[in-house]
């Protein structure tokens, strides 16, 4: 989508929700304020800024305060559980679409009385990755529809859009329409430095003894964070329609790769940290 932000630097609030997204839920969705600092600071992130990031978080929905056996701690909203869901299946969704899937067609009209209710459906469409094809006309791969409906219902907004199921007939090329509804020249770039920033990663030696998981949780937030925001400006558009030797294919390899990789390790330094 043209216009939309990009991603950016990574700020300690994404690190909290990444963390959240991929520990927490085995946790019954909490976890403690002890364990945050503990796990950000082994990504560089200060307690006074963890607990900064946790306080936007409560502001936003996402977090809630709760005490569990005396310990201060924050578990995911309902709203928390939902955002993080929706990303479940954006962030480790490998296929891209293809022609034959079609595409899904969002049509909207929103009184003029009610224009908030009309920023917050064009941003949200355009946080799923919607491409805008025409005022009140957004566009994606078919495959959002679940994730689309959801999410119109979820904020009552679904009384202001029609979703259709939709096949290209005639007349564009439909290669040069995708360039104008979604930005591929600033998608190129984000995924060139993800692919940048990430690609020596996998030929790291092994740290020594006992911090081999310590680092693997490192590199799989940092890789995980940087990587979760690119599935929301390309939504899986069909290869075909892309550049030749698109490097977001090339991206989502690298990313798979090291997901492979680190996940387990990862996985069981929070598991030993989250019992201490």
């Amino acid at each position: 989508m043209k216009g939309e932000a990009h991603p950016a630097s990574a700020q300690p609030r994404q690190f909290i929700v990444t963390v959240y997204g991929l520990y927490s839920r085995t946790e019954g969705g909490w976890l403690s304020v002890a364990s945050l600092i503990s796990l950000l600071s082994d990504l560089g992130i200060d307690a006074p800024a963890v607990r900064s990031s946790i306080s936007r978080l409560k502001r936003r929905g996402i977090l809630q305060a709760e005490r569990r056996d005396g310990a201060a701690g924050y578990a995911l909203s309902d709203e928390g559980i939902a955002v993080l869901r929706e990303g479940d299946h954006r962030i480790f969704r490998r296929q891209r679409a293809t022609l034959a899937d079609g595409w899904l067609l969002a049509v909207f009209s929103v009184p003029e009385s009610e224009r908030s209710k009309r920023h917050l459906l064009r941003s949200r469409l355009a946080r799923l990755g919607f491409g805008t094809a025409s005022s009140g006309v957004h566009i994606a791969p078919a495959h959002l529809y679940d994730t689309t409906a959801e999410m119109l219902r979820r904020l009552e907004l679904d009384g202001y859009a029609d979703l259709f199921r939709a096949d290209h007939l005639a007349f564009q090329n439909l290669g040069d329409k995708v360039g104008q509804w979604w930005d591929l020249g600033r998608l190129e770039l984000h995924y060139g430095e993800f692919v940048q920033k990430h690609a020596a990663v996998p030929e790291r030696a092994p740290g020594p003894p006992g911090r081999g998981g310590r680092d693997a949780f490192v590199d799989y937030v940092r890789v995980l964070t940087d990587w979760r925001q690119l599935p929301y400006l390309d939504p899986g558009l069909p290869q075909e329609l892309l550049p030749a030797d698109w490097i977001g294919i090339r991206a989502a390899d690298l990313f798979f790769t090291l997901q492979t990789r680190l996940e387990s390790d990862a996985r069981d330094y929070v598991t030993t940290s989250l019992a201490r």
